[in-house]
């Protein structure tokens, strides 16, 4: 019998099930999401083209700014496309999309953000971790966290 990680870690690969929330922010409904998620539109490195993912926030306390983890490392799609052009768009809760600028943290300041999130959801974490170490082939705890954390801070 699958564990619920194998379950979760194969459930976060469809891109069917993924993208659903997208027309929920598309409608500006993303308030039904509460704070925990955000909506991030960045642009194809390739095409050129605007895409959108949904992202647990796993810290919101620099005033505007979001942190996002990208589960699936740095072979994401969305992480390869701000590494590529960072300038990108923020959807949270029911509010118009902010422009903002996203920056890959370094690995000191990713670790302190992980450790600060796992002290503030320590159930949540205790589940998801497990689902992260699927996905990414690796532990994922500070310090030296394999996990990569990005800052989104709006534009001004």
């Amino acid at each position: 019998m699958p564990s619920l990680a194998d379950t979760v870690s194969r459930l976060l690969s469809s891109r069917r099930l993924m993208r659903a929330p997208i027309w929920l922010y598309r409608a500006r409904l993303g308030a039904l999401f509460g704070q925990r998620l955000l909506m991030l539109e960045h642009v194809g490195r390739k095409t050129g083209v605007r895409r959108r993912v949904v992202l647990e926030v796993i810290d919101h306390a620099a005033g505007d700014s979001y942190v996002v983890a990208s589960g699936f490392g740095r072979r994401a799609q969305w992480f390869r496309n701000i590494r590529a052009n960072p300038r990108v768009r923020v959807y949270a809760g029911s509010s118009a999309a902010v422009p903002a600028t996203a920056r890959v943290l370094e690995q000191a300041e990713a670790d302190r953000v992980l450790g600060h999130y796992i002290e503030r959801h320590p159930r949540t974490w205790e589940k998801f971790s497990a689902v992260l170490e699927k996905t990414l082939g690796e532990a994922v705890t500070p310090p030296n966290t394999p996990l990569p954390l990005v800052e989104l801070r709006p534009d001004r």
